[in-house]
């Protein structure tokens, strides 16, 4: 019942979005850029991200405009993308995607400038100097538990705790010799949590000596602690988000901040359709459709003061990691073969 209950909740709460949207443009005038866009016929947009369907109906609803959304997984974005690219096919208007993948996009030139004046509602170390990137949130990863199955005196209040015995067999995480987010995590946990790299290895094997139950990516981890298979968990609290009513609580942890990879969005060089392009950033980097991605995805976003609906989010300390080169995430996944 609670499951249905919030289903009809989102709905009339899509509907009041789009109509005030509407009577927005219909008070404070179109967008400059709205007939040519109409003109053009749609935006395409190439994404990684998922859930933002909504996003998608929303912009159709208050301009007209079809948006295409197809789907690239992180693994083939770069040369999918670089591939259409260079043979003069490309058919993205707008690229969404962690802002490494940008970064190679805009280095080999298939990213193009535009600063939306949306970006002013966003951190100022978000803004692409340059002009073409804008990253909009963090893939926000942390520790997750079972509320049903794992007492409030137990929740682990630091990254340490995680080495407790008392959690062996009992934690779920992506596997740290194969999955790239999950080296990054951890050694991000080295860069901006362990005073020295001795503490963080003497962590690192007490987490091995725990036995966690490895899985392919963050997309399984919620499940077995949901089913109580496993209690916690290095995974996302987005899912406390998209898994309700699923038993599922984020650790606050003492002092020690929430780590993630920074996402953006970009107008494709030489955009088939540069000013439906244009228009669809624009909407994207919106309040109301960062509010639709913090509320219906658990997305972390930088614009201004929206927040996902989890209790006491607003108090984490959310930072973007260091991106680490091809070179050194090999490096460090043999090290950790060796750990766990």
């Amino acid at each position: 019942m609670r499951m249905r209950r919030r289903n009809l909740i989102r709905v009339p709460v899509i509907c009041c979005i789009i109509l005030a949207m509407v009577l927005g443009v219909a008070v404070g005038g179109e967008h400059p850029l709205l007939k040519q866009a109409k003109n053009e016929g749609k935006a395409v947009f190439y994404a990684n991200i998922t859930g933002v369907e909504p996003i998608m109906q929303a912009f159709q609803s208050q301009y007209g405009i079809p948006a295409e959304y197809t789907r690239v997984s992180t693994a083939v974005y770069v040369p999918t993308v670089q591939t259409e690219f260079q043979a003069g096919r490309l058919s993205a208007d707008v690229l969404q995607a962690p802002l490494p993948i940008l970064q190679i996009l805009k280095e080999a030139g298939v990213l193009g400038k535009y600063v939306s004046p949306m970006s002013e509602n966003y951190p100022e170390w978000s803004r692409d100097p340059d002009g073409i990137i804008q990253q909009f949130g963090i893939e926000y990863v942390s520790i997750i538990y079972n509320t049903e199955l794992v007492k409030p005196e137990d929740v682990p209040t630091t990254y340490r705790d995680l080495a407790n015995p008392k959690w062996r067999d009992k934690i779920v995480m992506p596997d740290p010799t194969t999955h790239a987010t999950t080296i990054t995590w951890l050694v991000g946990l080295k860069e901006h949590v362990f005073k020295t790299e001795a503490e963080w290895m003497e962590f690192l094997k007490g987490l091995a000596k725990n036995r966690p139950m490895f899985v392919a990516s963050f997309g399984p981890t919620p499940g077995p602690i949901e089913t109580g298979e496993k209690v916690i968990g290095i995974s996302m609290p987005k899912y406390i988000v998209t898994k309700a009513p699923a038993p599922l609580g984020w650790a606050k942890l003492d002092g020690e901040p929430i780590m993630g990879s920074a996402r953006g969005i970009a107008m494709a060089k030489n955009a088939p359709r540069p000013n439906a392009a244009k228009l669809f950033i624009d909407f994207w980097l919106s309040e109301t459709s960062m509010r639709i991605l913090a509320d219906q995805v658990g997305e972390w976003v930088l614009y201004e003061g929206v927040y996902p609906p989890i209790a006491n989010i607003k108090e984490a300390n959310v930072i973007p990691l260091r991106e680490l080169s091809d070179e050194e995430i090999q490096r460090w996944s043999e090290v950790f073969k060796t750990i766990f």
